[in-house]
Formats: structure tokens, sequence, C-alpha cells
């Protein structure tokens, strides 16, 4: 199984702190993630404190498949 994780720190934090941003949103996950069933084809759209999407994750097979 794969953790597929891409972001788009272009319009994160226009400010110069997309560091900062981007620490927020791994800490929700990281502690979010201990607490499902992993699985391929689970994932979520990733939003900055602002709200607006900036990502998403994606658990797949080793071949790159969602397999929902």
């Amino acid at each position: 199984m794969k953790f597929v994780l891409e972001m788009d720190l272009s319009g994160m934090a226009p400010d110069g702190e997309a560091g900062k941003e981007l620490g927020r949103i791994l800490r929700y996950w990281a502690g979010a993630l201990q607490k499902m069933e992993l699985k391929p084809g689970q994932g979520s759209v990733l939003y900055d404190s602002a709200y607006r999407e900036v990502g998403r994750w994606t658990l797949t097979d080793m071949t790159g498949t969602e397999n929902r």
C-alpha cells in the first residue's frame, strides 16, 4: 500500500509562511490517520487554515490504483 500526498504550496500562505502552514496540515492528518482503518481507496482533500483546497492524500495499492 502507498500513501500519496500532493500539495500545491504556491498559493499557500502568501506571506511567505508556507512551511508553517504545511506543518499545521501535516500535524492534523498525522493525528487523524492514527484513528483510521487504512486501506486502498481512502483519501481526503487537504485545506489550509483559510479553508482553501491545497491538495489531497490518497491510499493506493502498490501499483498506484485506489481500489475503492
